[in-house]
């Protein structure tokens, strides 16, 4: 079976190589096309995991193109994980939104809007190769923003696209090694958005364990989004919310933490991995000590702006997942094995086995639910109505991501602007019309 990784030259590619190398892998990926605009960059991570993972006799055959057809012809799985514009864009992002006194992140608010815009031509265009040259292909976005990436390559694949992201079943791990059971022996329900959404009940034999967390101070204690949000707010809303809620949450605080640090989350990254490419490139066969050093440091600094002061240097060891390639190895062995398996993903509001997942969202909508992946495909779980204040933000933030998809689809630079000014992270048009003119100042939004 073969694997195209687009975003090939990007710095978390080797964490893929390693769960498809491992011993017990219970399918066999023989071969991975890396697929990237840049050839230093893929031949970096080549280094990285032949220094890593040469030993292992499964690590499958790898190859490197910059030719988006040779890359995805005759693809089993197709793993999309571009960053258009790179981390100097990303700055770009946040930078812009902070300048004008708005959250400055790369997936929330403006910012994700804006990498959305730069992103989504060059997604289409892996969607339509893999129309027209992988019919056959599954594919896994990661990039993001992810919601609206997944809900825009739906138009070109339909079901055949997923969405992914660790950050919600890694919420629910971490409420399962809480109270001491495994994740298999749960059936719970959670629901919202990409990056914005929450944990409703973790049900052990029949009975929801939620409670007895949240009531519990040393078992709150253990799961690190309830640290980052406030044991009081959690016991307030009765939930457990995303850690990418701490930016809607507490936005005013956020906005004053990241502009204290001396830079931004992007220009850490755009420092850190530049020099990483360059020291990795000069030293090849140091690359994978190389790249171990800095993917460490940036696992233990991740959303640091988020955490007590006292915590940020670094995170606990309980607080770090299996990652987003976990999740997609999990969606692989379930459709090529048909064991069934089951997490939370990026599906479209119209696939609930009793309608729309959420009512009230368009049927076009991407929402994150709970999800069960067999052979067959991916059969989403009808959860409980989503109500209230989270129902509301919710349905605010998926109004603005679909303005935002108008804007693209139609050229259309008003829609835009309404996008911008329509989030709830953005308290002024006047201040949404002058963020939209500095992300078009760069000309790879045009």
């Amino acid at each position: 079976m073969k694997l195209t990784i687009a975003g090939g030259g990007g710095f978390r590619v080797p964490q893929v190589l390693d769960v498809l190398s491992r011993h017990d892998s219970v399918f066999q990926i023989t071969d991975v096309a890396l697929y990237d605009v840049s050839r230093m960059r893929m031949e970096v991570i080549e280094n990285v995991i032949r220094d890593l993972y040469s030993d292992r006799p499964d690590l499958p055959n790898i190859t490197s193109t910059t030719d988006l057809r040779q890359a995805v012809e005759g693809a089993d799985f197709v793993f999309s994980a571009i960053r258009v514009g790179g981390t100097e864009g990303r700055v770009r992002d946040e930078r812009v939104a902070l300048e004008n006194g708005i959250i400055g992140q790369e997936t929330i608010g403006p910012g994700g809007q804006a990498y959305a815009l730069r992103t989504l031509p060059e997604a289409m265009k892996l969607a339509e190769a893999v129309r027209d040259f992988a019919p056959q292909a599954w594919v896994i976005n990661f990039t993001n923003p992810a919601g609206i990436i997944t809900q825009a390559m739906r138009t070109v694949l339909g079901k055949r696209v997923i969405g992914i992201c660790d950050t919600p079943i890694g919420l629910m791990r971490k409420a399962c090694a809480a109270i001491g059971v495994e994740p298999e022996q749960v059936e719970f329900d959670y629901v919202g958005l990409n990056h914005l959404g929450w944990l409703r009940t973790l049900e052990v034999d029949g009975e929801d364990q939620l409670p007895r967390i949240i009531a519990s101070d040393e078992l709150l204690d253990r799961v690190e989004e309830a640290r980052i949000l406030g044991f009081d707010w959690i016991r307030a809303i009765n939930m457990l919310p995303n850690e990418y809620l701490f930016y809607y949450y507490y936005g005013r605080e956020s906005v004053q933490r990241i502009l204290s640090d001396k830079q931004t989350r992007g220009e850490f990254l755009r420092d850190q991995q530049g020099k990483f490419y360059e020291d990795a490139t000069a030293n090849p066969d140091d690359a994978g000590k190389l790249w171990t050093a800095v993917m460490n440091e940036r696992e233990a600094t991740y959303m640091a702006e988020s955490r007590a002061e006292e915590d940020r240097a670094g995170r606990r060891k309980e607080d770090l997942g299996g990652g987003y390639q976990e999740v997609a190895f999990n969606i692989m062995k379930a459709i090529v094995h048909g064991d069934r398996a089951t997490m939370i993903l990026n599906v479209a509001n119209s696939d609930g086995p009793n309608g729309l997942l959420v009512p009230g969202l368009s049927p076009e909508a991407v929402v994150e639910v709970p999800c069960t992946v067999d052979s067959e495909g991916v059969h989403p779980h009808q959860v409980a109505p989503l109500t209230g204040p989270e129902f509301g933000l919710v349905a605010t933030v998926k109004d603005a991501e679909e303005q935002l998809l108008s804007a693209y689809f139609n050229s259309d630079e008003d829609a835009a602007w309404h996008a911008m000014a329509s989030h709830p992270l953005v308290d002024s048009i006047a201040i949404a019309r002058k963020i939209l003119d500095g992300y078009l100042a760069d000309e790879r939004l045009q």
